[in-house]
C-alpha cells in the first residue's frame, strides 16, 4: 500500500520499497489468525505423537512377526520380479554342471535382444563351451563382428545364473558356480589418478593376478591393446600363460597373432574362437566358431569403406606377403573345416539313424521268432484236429465201401473224395508255411545286409575278430601314402604328412590334422569298400498283418510341445523311423513357436535323415513356423 496510508490500517509494518513509496503491512486481524493456525498445528503434532506412541505400544509385542512378514513379502516380491523378467526375456533354467564345465547353448544377450526386437530384427544366438581341459576361450575376428557381445553375453548370463535367475538360453545349458567373476572391459583412464589406457589395463591385470584361481571367471576385452604391439603382445601372452597355469576360466577378445598361436598349442588350456565373416558380402555373421582363430579382414573392410585402392595395396605390401598369405590361408582353413564339420555331422546323424533302425529290426526279429513259435504251436493244435477229422473221413469211407459191398463205382468215388481231401490239406499246409518262411527269410536277409554294411563301414567283416597280427597292422607306424580310418566316425583317407604327434589326412578334397592315436591303418580293399559304401533309404513297406495294424494305428501328426529338445528329438527319431517303415507319404510335427530352438534342432536333424525328401514350415493359416511338414521320397 502507499506509505502515506500505512497508519490508516492497524497492524505490523514489515518493510518498505527502495523508493519508500510502498509499505508492506500485515493487518492485525491476519496476525490473530496466524497465531491460531500455529497453535492448531502444534496441537496436531502433539496428537500425532500421542497416537504413534499408543500404536507403538500396541504393536511392540508383534515386532518379530512383522519383521518376518516383511522379509517374506520381500522374498515373494523378489521371486515375482525374477519370474516376470524370465517371461520378458523368454528365459529358461539351465543345469548346474557336476563336471565343472560351462556349456552355454543358444545364449542370447537379453538387452541386445530387446533393442533388436524394437527394430524388427532377430538376434543371432551363440554357443560357448569351456571344459577343465580347455578353460579359456580366446575370441578373434573383425571389428564390429560380435566379439565383445559374445564376451558380455557370457559374463552377464553367468552372473544372472549365480543370482538364481533364469537366463535366455537353452534349458540343456550347463553352468558351474564360480567364487568370483573378474572383468576388464572399457577404458578406465583418469587424468586425476594419472592413468592412461594401458596403465588402467595393467592395473586391472594386477588385481586379477592377485585373486585368479580355478574358481575364477575372467572376462577381458581387447586384451593387450593400448601400447606398442610387440611389447603389448608379449606382456599379454605372459599374463595369459599365467592365467592358464592357475586354471582360471575365461573369455578374452584380442587381435594379437601371437596369442592366437599360443592358443593353438596342444598343451595349453586355451582354445581359439572366431567370429564368422561373409567374405563375399564383406559383412559379419555374428556367429561364434570355436576351434579356429579369427581373421581381422582389415584390408577387405578398408575396401568396403571406400579407402582408395592404391592405399590398400600399399598397406598389403607394407604388411608383407607372409602376413597376407597367412590371413588368406586362415580363411581357406576355416572354409574347409566348416565343410568337413558339416560332413561329419551328417555322417553322425546318419549313423545314429542306422543304429536306431538296426535296433528296431533286431527287436522285430525277436518278435518274429516268438510269432513263429506261436504259429507252430497253433499249427500242431490244428494238425491234431485235422488228423482227427481225417480219421473220421477214412472211417466213413471204409464204412461206405463195406455198405456198398465193394461196388466199384462207389468205391472209386470214395477214394477220389479222400484223395482230394488229402491234396487240399497238403496245399494249405505248404501255402501257410511258405508265407511265414518268406516273411522270416526276408527279415533275416535285411538284418544281415544291414550288419554287413555297418561292419564294412567300420572296416571289419561280420564275425571277424581282431587278431594280434591285425592289431599290429592297425597300430603300426604310419607312412605317407597309406590308407587310414578316423576311429570316431569311420571316415577314411590317405596320409599326406606324418610328424611325431600328429598326422595330416586327406579326406576327399579336404586335408585335416589329427593326433596319431585317433586314426588307424586300413588295407586298400577296406579303403575301397568304405569309399563305395553309400547310405540309401530303405523301403520297409511290407504286406503282413503286423505292419497293417501298425499302419492303421499310425497317426500322421505328432505333438512334441512342452518337451525338452533332447526328449523331443528322441521321440521324433522313432516316429520318423515308423513313418519310413510304413511307407507314409508325409507327416506333421507340432512343436510350437516359442524361441524357435526346438524347431531349428528338429528341422536340422530331419534334413539329414535318408528317405526324407523335403522339410518345411506349415502354411501360415495352419500353424506356420509352429508346425513342420516332413515329406518322404
Amino acid at each position: 500500500m502507499n506509505s502515506s496510508s500505512k497508519k490508516k490500517i492497524p497492524g505490523f509494518v514489515y518493510d518498505t520499497s527502495a523508493t519508500g513509496k510502498t509499505a508492506f503491512v500485515e493487518p492485525a486481524e491476519i496476525v490473530e489468525l496466524e497465531n491460531e493456525i500455529f497453535s492448531l498445528r502444534a496441537e496436531e503434532t502433539q496428537e500425532i505423537q500421542r497416537i504413534l506412541a499408543v500404536f507403538s505400544d500396541f504393536v511392540r509385542p508383534y515386532v518379530p512377526d512383522l519383521m518376518d512378514s516383511a522379509r517374506y513379502l520381500g522374498e515373494i516380491d523378489f521371486l515375482v520380479a525374477k519370474a516376470q523378467v524370465a517371461l520378458d526375456f523368454k528365459a529358461g533354467m539351465p543345469l548346474i554342471s557336476d563336471a565343472g564345465e560351462m556349456n552355454l547353448r543358444k545364449a542370447r544377450h537379453p538387452l541386445l535382444e530387446k533393442a533388436l526386437s524394437r527394430e524388427k530384427r532377430t538376434i543371432v544366438p551363440i554357443t560357448v563351451k569351456l571344459t577343465p581341459s580347455k578353460r579359456i576361450l580366446l575370441i578373434s575376428g573383425p571389428n564390429a563382428g560380435g566379439k565383445s557381445v559374445c564376451l558380455k553375453t557370457t559374463g552377464l548370463l553367468q552372473y544372472m545364473f549365480q543370482w538364481g535367475m533364469l537366463i535366455p538360453t537353452s534349458e540343456t545349458s550347463e553352468l558351474p558356480v564360480f567364487d568370483r567373476i573378474m572383468v576388464s572391459i572399457g577404458d578406465d583412464q583418469s587424468i586425476e589418478n594419472d592413468l592412461s589406457t594401458y596403465s588402467s589395463f595393467l592395473e586391472d591385470m594386477k588385481s586379477m593376478l592377485k585373486a585368479a584361481d580355478g574358481k575364477t571367471l575372467i572376462l577381458i576385452d581387447e586384451f593387450g591393446s593400448g601400447t606398442e604391439p610387440a611389447a603389448g603382445g608379449a606382456i599379454a601372452e605372459a599374463i595369459l600363460a599365467e592365467m592358464d597355469r592357475r586354471g582360471a576360466f575365461g573369455v578374452i577378445t584380442t587381435h594379437y597373432t601371437n596369442l592366437k598361436l599360443y592358443a593353438s598349442g596342444p598343451d595349453t588350456g586355451v582354445i581359439n574362437g572366431a567370429m564368422q565373416f561373409d567374405a563375399a558380402k564383406i559383412q559379419p555373421l555374428f556367429k561364434l566358431d570355436i576351434g579356429m582363430p579369427g581373421n581381422s579382414f582389415a584390408f577387405e573392410l578398408a575396401r568396403k569403406m571406400g579407402l582408395p585402392e592404391n592405399i590398400v595395396k600399399d598397406a598389403e605390401n607394407r604388411a608383407g606377403e607372409e602376413f597376407v598369405g597367412m590371413e588368406r590361408n586362415l580363411r581357406k582353413i576355416v572354409r574347409n573345416r566348416r565343410a568337413l564339420d558339416e560332413k561329419l555331422q551328417k555322417i553322425k546323424n546318419t549313423d545314429k539313424t542306422l543304429d536306431s533302425i538296426t535296433e528296431r529290426y533286431q527287436k522285430e526279429l525277436e518278435g518274429i521268432k516268438q510269432t513263429k513259435k506261436e504259429i507252430l504251436d497253433q499249427a500242431k493244435k490244428e494238425a491234431m484236429e485235422i488228423v482227427q477229422g481225417a480219421n473220421k473221413t477214412i472211417e466213413n469211407t471204409i464204412r461206405t465201401i463195406k455198405e456198398s459191398q465193394a461196388d466199384k463205382e462207389k468205391t472209386s468215388g470214395a477214394r477220389k473224395d479222400l484223395q482230394e481231401f488229402i491234396t487240399a490239406l497238403q496245399t494249405k499246409k505248404e501255402s501257410e508255411k511258405k508265407v511265414h518262411d518268406d516273411y522270416i527269410d526276408k527279415k533275416l536277409k535285411q538284418l544281415s545286409k544291414r550288419k554287413t554294411r555297418s561292419a564294412s563301414r567300420k572296416g571289419t567283416k561280420v564275425g571277424e575278430e581282431k587278431s594280434p597280427v591285425t592289431d599290429k597292422f592297425r597300430s603300426g607306424p604310419l607312412k605317407v601314402g597309406e590308407k587310414v580310418k578316423v576311429k570316431e566316425n569311420g571316415m577314411v583317407g590317405e596320409v599326406v604328412r606324418v610328424s611325431n604327434k600328429a598326422v595330416s589326412v586327406a579326406v576327399g578334397n579336404i586335408t585335416t590334422k589329427l593326433p596319431v592315436d585317433r586314426v588307424e591303418r586300413i588295407s586298400s580293399n577296406e579303403f575301397k569298400a568304405a569309399r563305395k559304401e553309400t547310405v540309401k533309404p530303405r523301403s520297409t513297406a511290407m504286406d503282413n498283418s503286423g505292419l497293417r495294424e501298425r499302419r492303421l494305428r499310425f497317426s500322421p501328426e505328432l505333438d512334441v510341445r512342452g518337451e525338452r529338445v533332447s526328449d523331443a528329438l528322441d521321440i521324433v527319431i522313432h516316429y520318423i523311423d515308423d513313418a519310413i517303415m510304413l511307407g507314409v507319404g508325409s507327416v506333421r510335427i507340432i512343436h510350437g513357436k516359442g524361441t524357435g530352438a526346438l524347431r531349428d534342432e528338429l528341422q536340422k536333424y530331419l534334413r539329414t535323415v535318408p528317405g526324407v525328401g523335403a522339410v518345411h514350415d506349415e502354411h501360415i493359416q495352419f500353424g506356420g513356423s509352429g508346425v513342420t511338414i516332413v515329406e518322404f521320397e
